[in-house]
């Protein structure tokens, strides 16, 4: 194991699961711990489960964490906390706040020379690369995003931390004709109801107030109050039955003229059978990269944005200029 870029785990739900087991196709990576506030915790992998209240003593056992917490309320308060002792990596998803998580974080992170990459994942992650490519390349034209069909973890997330909620489920599904009108280069404006649907399935707790439960959920800011969002009742056994599948996905469209009015489109789209497996894929790249930033003396905040790609990559610069290139 010499040589390895060290990884634990805060965190062990479906993406802290995602990361321990594509971890294990990084030849230069191994698990060392995860991190939890469960005091009993069963994991695949044979690695010791550490409460939270004791990862300091960890501090030189650790490269890099990948934090697996929800956007809403876990990581927010853990990373800030983690970044004073770690190099971190996350996928902070709510995009209206970016910019002051990336603040708290890299003060976190600057106290301490270590290296935080906030925010990875595919959206934001490697959509938010796409609209910087398709902008920097067309600065005039418009850009368009579209996630779906598929299980938004960090909706759901939201969903389950609403009192009388169960169990929950939330899909994001984009309008099919404000979809067609962009690839058509038509540059329509479009609100945020216009492209796409939020479609909830949730598990209610018996004797709670459903109709108090939809309320909150559609009213919800930065997470449902500016969508059409429809709100579905199911037991247990049918949201297992029909909706346990992680699937995901999404498209960005820019949209552009050069030249004589010459219209100009760039897509760029991802389909996943598995959002947390895919995105845990990504924060173990991006953990690469942050562990060989932090090694530069690149410390405090970063976003995929600050991040050449060769940084993320197994591959040699030789290799990646030979087959990649």
């Amino acid at each position: 194991m010499k040589g390895k870029i060290k990884i634990a785990i805060c965190g062990y739900g479906n993406l802290g699961r995602g990361v321990e087991k594509e971890i294990v196709r990084s030849e230069d990576m191994e698990l060392v711990a995860v991190f939890s506030r469960r005091n009993m915790l069963e994991i695949a992998s044979n690695v010791p489960v550490v409460n939270m209240k004791d990862i300091g003593k960890w501090t030189d056992k650790v490269d890099v964490v990948i934090m697996c917490g929800g956007s809403a309320t876990d990581l927010p308060v853990q990373v800030p906390a983690v970044a004073k002792m770690f190099n971190t990596v996350d996928s902070f998803d709510t995009h209206a706040k970016i910019p002051e998580y990336y603040k708290a974080v890299n003060e976190s992170a600057m106290s301490a020379n270590k290296t935080s990459l906030i925010s990875g994942g595919w959206d934001p992650g490697m959509f938010s690369v796409m609209r910087t490519y398709a902008n920097a390349i067309m600065d005039q034209g418009t850009t368009y995003t579209f996630w779906g069909k598929g299980v938004s973890q960090g909706h759901s997330d939201a969903i389950r931390r609403v009192a009388g909620v169960k169990n929950g489920v939330q899909y994001t599904i984009p309008v099919e004709e404000a979809m067609e009108r962009v690839r058509n280069g038509e540059n329509p404006e479009l609100t945020t109801a216009d492209k796409h649907l939020r479609e909830c399935f949730v598990v209610a707790e018996e004797g709670a107030d459903k109709a108090a439960i939809e309320n909150e959920i559609k009213t919800m800011p930065n997470y449902f109050s500016d969508y059409n969002t429809i709100v579905h009742f199911v037991s247990e056994e049918e949201l297992k039955a029909n909706h346990s599948k992680m699937s995901h996905g999404g498209f960005v469209i820019h949209s552009a003229e050069t030249g004589n009015g010459n219209k100009q489109i760039i897509e760029y789209s991802l389909k996943l059978d598995s959002n947390p497996e895919f995105t845990a894929s990504a924060l173990i790249a991006l953990a690469r990269a942050t562990y060989r930033m932090n090694k530069s003396g690149q410390y405090g905040a970063k976003t995929i944005l600050d991040v050449p790609p060769a940084l993320m990559s197994k591959k040699s610069s030789e290799e990646l200029r030979k087959e990649l290139l």
